[in-house]
Parts: structure tokens; C-alpha cells; sequence
């Protein structure tokens, strides 16, 4: 979707939860000396302001790492990366997905991402330069289908779009078992809101019926304004590394407290 630009959201308390324990997940995967392929279907600019015009806007950083983010101890690896982030180009910098990747990933790791949005790629090439990431300008659904299983063939797949085009929901299911059929081994990351309408549920319902070993984390929040619609953040995983359902429900406690 070319209208969507994450600035205006970056921060935001779906970005703890989702930014948490994927940095958690890849954390733990580098943990083991085997080479890893990272891929991103909707990566987004890499890296952004917090005190931006866009960001200020919607005041939904606030909500999200000014509230929670620094609950967590300074050698998360999620806090490692803000940290890592804020010293390099400033206190209002945040690091989106890609750019968490690249900090965590070793440099025998691979690394795939996918951004449409004209602008928000020249600025991803930008900010994944130091990792010689290959950043493409292509759909993301199209990218995961032509290079999973990738090689090396230990890996993630994160698969976040916005979800502004309504028939994603009805597409993720079949594409989440396409590429679960193909890639067997790798750990498949979808990220959904949970908007009032509960426009996510059938989709879930898919999900879990056609994966039942899935892991399915989700997390509640108040709307960070007045008509705002999102009110949860969840995430759910094929293949999830071990200890992952320790890290969620203390993100999940995180967020309850």
C-alpha cells in the first residue's frame, strides 16, 4: 500500500510488543554458530525520528517506548538496539525491524528486506548501508514467495504489512501455508493489529487451524486517542525458537503492569 508511511506510528506500543520479541527471537537464533537468512516483506524506512512531524502528529511513541520499552533490562537485546541506535544518531532515534535485524545479525547472516513505498525505501537503503543488507523495492508477498526457502536455509520471515488493503486478511492464510509447505524449517512471523472490528479474528481462526503447533501471542492496550481503532497488538509463529513462550508472557506482564 503506497499510502502507508510507519513514521506516523513508529514507537507505538504494537511496536514494543512486535519489536520485543522479534529482537528477543533473533537474538536467540544468533546464539547458535549457523549462518541465518532474514527476510521482510514490509520493511518500512529502517530507522526514525520520534520527534518528528509525523511522529508527533499522532503522539503514538508516548504510548508505546516512552511508557514501556525501558521497563525492560538495559541487556534485552530490544534495549540493546535503541540503545545502540539513540547513541549513533540521537536521543529521539528508534529503530524499526530491519534496522534491529542488522544490529543483532552476525556478518555471515543474510539479509532480505522488501519496501514499495518510493520514499520509504531510499531511505531504508539508506539506513541498512551498514550491513549490506539486499534491499528491494518489489512487493513483499511476491518476495517471500520467490526466495523461501532461501539459502542459507536457517532463517525468519517476518510478514508485517499494514493491512490497509482489506483482502490481506484473506490472502495471509494461504500465503502463510504456501511458504510453510516450501520452508518447513523456518520461523514464519506474522504481525496483525487488533482493531475494534476484530477484523483480524477469521484470519487467526485460519491460522490456527491449519497450523495448530503455531504460537499466537497477543497484547491489549487503550486507543492512544479519541476514534483511534487499534486497541491490541499480536503476533503469530511458525516454528518458534525455544523460550519464547517465557519472553511473551513477560512482555505480556510488561504491558499488564
Amino acid at each position: 500500500m503506497l499510502s502507508y508511511q510507519h513514521a506516523y506510528h513508529a514507537g507505538n506500543a504494537a511496536d514494543v510488543q512486535k519489536h520485543a520479541l522479534l529482537a528477543w527471537m533473533i537474538d536467540a537464533m544468533t546464539a547458535k554458530p549457523k549462518a541465518m537468512t532474514y527476510i521482510e516483506t514490509h520493511a518500512g524506512r529502517g530507522l526514525y525520528a520520534l520527534d518528528s512531524a509525523e511522529a508527533r502528529k499522532t503522539g503514538e511513541a508516548a504510548q508505546g517506548i516512552g511508557r514501556l520499552a525501558f521497563r525492560l533490562a538495559p541487556d534485552h537485546p530490544y534495549r540493546r538496539c535503541i540503545d545502540a541506535v539513540r547513541a549513533a544518531h540521537g536521543p529521539a532515534a528508534y529503530p524499526g525491524s530491519p534496522v534491529i535485524a542488522g544490529l543483532l545479525l552476525r556478518v555471515f547472516d543474510r539479509i532480505v528486506v522488501a519496501e514499495l513505498h518510493p520514499q520509504e525505501h531510499a531511505a531504508l537503503v539508506q539506513a541498512m548501508a551498514p550491513f549490506e543488507a539486499d534491499v528491494r523495492r518489489e512487493d513483499g508477498f511476491a518476495l517471500a514467495r520467490a526466495i523461501c526457502p532461501p539459502m542459507p536455509r536457517r532463517g525468519m520471515l517476518v510478514i508485517d504489512p499494514s493491512y490497509e488493503v482489506k483482502e490481506d486478511y484473506a490472502r495471509l492464510p494461504r500465503l502463510v501455508a504456501e511458504i510453510a509447505r516450501k520452508w518447513p524449517v523456518g520461523v514464519i512471523v506474522l504481525w496483525y493489529p487488533i482493531l475494534t472490528g476484530g477484523a483480524h479474528a477469521p484470519m487467526l481462526a485460519a491460522l490456527e487451524a491449519a497450523h495448530p503447533q503455531g504460537f499466537r501471542h497477543e497484547v491489549r492496550f487503550p486507543p492512544v486517542r479519541e476514534g483511534h481503532r487499534m486497541v491490541g497488538s499480536g503476533l503469530f509463529v511458525l516454528n518458534p525458537p525455544w523460550g519464547l513462550e517465557a519472553e511473551a508472557a513477560r512482555i505480556s506482564a510488561l504491558f499488564a503492569a
